[in-house]
């Protein structure tokens, strides 16, 4: 098939050794390439049980036959691996222009094993691969880093680094990427860190060969006319995701003090308006047509965001209001190179802990001086820090409160309130990776659209299961989520580039092939249905501010749901996959 560079590079860091082979191409046609094919190659090469954090675990970096090819938004990077916070699968993705670089340097995905001995990056140029110390970067934050290497090896060479997280194997440790872009979730910086590598420097001189090229031409200028440059998308570009500040506390949904309630009336100090009178430039990532990227400057604070969620999590969820606050947070966890979602999840839990009396870590709600010294010394282990390094689930079976620890398998949630989205509950306790928003996104229907009632099980499991579907297979073509293209059209666009007939059924085939394939590598670890929950506060405390005021989520809905999501995806009722689908699916 054309998009492909059929050409895998496996480096063994152990041994310093690399080499080159074939693209499995039969589960390329059945995976597409990204989250699926990365996910079906960790499956078939990874022992169960592996720790996430020892030589044995693989980090997967993976391409798609769209990267680096004249169809917009699919410029973005899927990273998996075994998740060093919730042993599941993991699978991020990020933004920037490193994913066009690799294909470009000629593979269509980079799979390391083993560890260094010492600290080092990877430098990367064509078929030429070089293992350079780096105890000299060992400790440094990743801004710093990366703008090293871009002086060392040229401003056209792309960076993926880690920060001081990543080192000190954090299960909220992230990958950056041009500075401002991160893998965030699930800890797969620390993967990264366990193998002693600062940082992937790559250089890429050669091209992607596409099937049609005039007819792929002509109609990414069709679509882009028709659908891209569109006023229902030009959202992306005009306010970013921080036009959702407004919609979710309209919706009832925008969280507040550790998800304790609902934020009303309080966001005029960091919402959208707030951004743009901050913003100070625009960006994109490789081959985009949206422009979503932020630059935002307050003093001495500069990020590219602050996106939603941190907007969210890190601002009234941990009682701050202030823009300014929320991007120093931010900054300094880039720089730290820690997901702020999980950072902000875990300090919010920690000041309803010290507020309530269970346990003392020295941080109350609204404490922004407190607030602002907790990335630094979570990232580096020092003093409470070296505690909260541990993660909300892991300190709530220490201390207590894990009615309160808002995580599902052990990654905190996202910035939405389920009690006035009972669909997004659902998609957060199914998700493979634990509580989710990118799994499947319910709440655009039952609260931005409102064509859904928000607080019924009706119909739920299918709204959580079409957008995983959709979803899954998506994120494996690779395109940028914010561009809303019907399956139909990334057929037409995978047929034109590759020259391999797909269809829009084929689509939906190999999303809930790719739904089926995370849940058995999740099965096979030990994971069953009862890990697919809430925390107790979704269930038994209601809201008491907002739209959604009075409601929760009763448990025994919740179970409804649960059981006709199992039905619909022909799971057991106790949530494993029969032997028979397994068998089916050649696992």
């Amino acid at each position: 098939m054309f998009g492909y560079q059929n050409n895998v590079l496996r480096i063994d860091l152990t041994a310093q050794t690399a080499k080159q082979e074939p693209l499995n191409m039969e589960w390329a046609k059945k995976y597409i390439g990204g989250k699926g094919l990365g996910i079906r190659y960790l499956y078939e090469e990874l022992k169960p049980n592996t720790d996430p954090l020892s030589p044995e675990n693989k980090l997967i970096f993976m391409t798609a036959p769209l990267t680096g090819t004249v169809v917009p938004n699919s410029g973005k990077l899927a990273i998996i691996s075994r998740s060093p916070a919730t042993g599941t699968i993991l699978d991020c993705s990020i933004g920037g222009h490193i994913a066009i670089e690799i294909k470009y340097a000629g593979y269509d995905a980079i799979i390391l094993e083993g560890a260094l001995k010492e600290p080092g990056y990877l430098y990367i140029e064509d078929d030429k691969i070089e293992f350079i110390p780096a105890n000299d970067l060992w400790g440094k934050g990743s801004h710093e880093t990366e703008s090293f290497l871009l002086n060392k090896h040229g401003r056209d060479c792309k960076i993926m680094t880690i920060g001081p997280a990543g080192e000190n194997l954090l299960p909220m440790a992230c990958i950056n990427s041009d500075y401002y872009r991160q893998a965030g979730r699930g800890g797969i910086g620390a993967v990264m860190g366990s193998k002693k590598l600062k940082a992937v420097v790559v250089k890429g001189s050669g091209g992607v060969k596409v099937a049609d090229m005039e007819k792929a031409l002509t109609r990414v200028h069709e679509i882009l006319r028709q659908d891209t440059v569109t006023e229902d998308n030009l959202w992306a570009y005009t306010d970013g995701t921080a036009t959702l500040v407004e919609a979710c506390e309209a919706g009832g949904v925008l969280p507040s003090k550790n998800f304790q309630d609902a934020t009303v009336n309080k966001s005029e100090g960091f919402n959208s308006d707030r951004m743009i009178e901050a913003r100070k430039g625009k960006r994109g990532c490789g081959s985009c047509a949206l422009g979503c990227g932020n630059f935002t400057k307050i003093d001495d604070a500069v990020v590219e965001g602050p996106e939603y969620e941190t907007l969210a999590l890190a601002g009234p969820n941990c009682g701050v209001h202030d823009l300014k606050a929320i991007v120093k947070f931010n900054q300094l966890c880039d720089d730290l190179g820690m997901d702020t979602m999980s950072a902000a999840g875990i300090i919010s839990w920690a000041m309803e802990m010290t507020e309530k009396g269970l346990k003392d870590f020295g941080i109350r709600f609204g404490d922004v001086e407190g607030y602002l010294e907790m990335p630094e010394k979570i990232a580096r282990k020092i003093g409470v820090g070296a505690e909260l390094a541990l993660g909300t689930k892991e300190l709530s079976k220490r201390y207590g409160g894990e009615e309160f620890a808002m995580q599902v398998k052990g990654l905190e949630f996202p910035g939405y309130e389920p009690r006035g989205s009972w669909a997004m509950g659902l998609a957060y306790a199914v998700a493979d990776r634990g509580a989710c928003h990118m799994r499947a996104y319910p709440i655009a229907s039952e609260v931005y659209e409102g064509t859904v009632d928000p607080y019924t099980g009706e119909g739920k499991a299918k709204l959580v299961y079409d957008g995983q579907v959709y979803n899954a297979v998506k994120f494996s073509g690779i395109i940028c989520d914010f561009w809303a293209l019907g399956l139909d059209t990334l057929a037409e666009l995978l047929t034109i580039v590759t020259g391999e007939t797909f269809t829009e059924a084929d689509m939906e085939a190999i999303g809930e092939r790719i739904i089926h394939l995370a849940r058995a590598f999740n099965q096979r670890e030990g994971f069953t249905g009862k890990d697919d929950t809430l925390p107790r506060r979704i269930f038994n405390e209601t809201l008491k501010s907002g739209v959604a005021a009075g409601q929760r989520i009763p448990e025994e809905v919740f179970g409804k749901m649960l059981s006709e999501y199992y039905e619909i995806m022909g799971w057991q009722p106790d949530g494993t996959i029969s032997p028979e689908k397994l068998e089916e699916l050649a696992l």
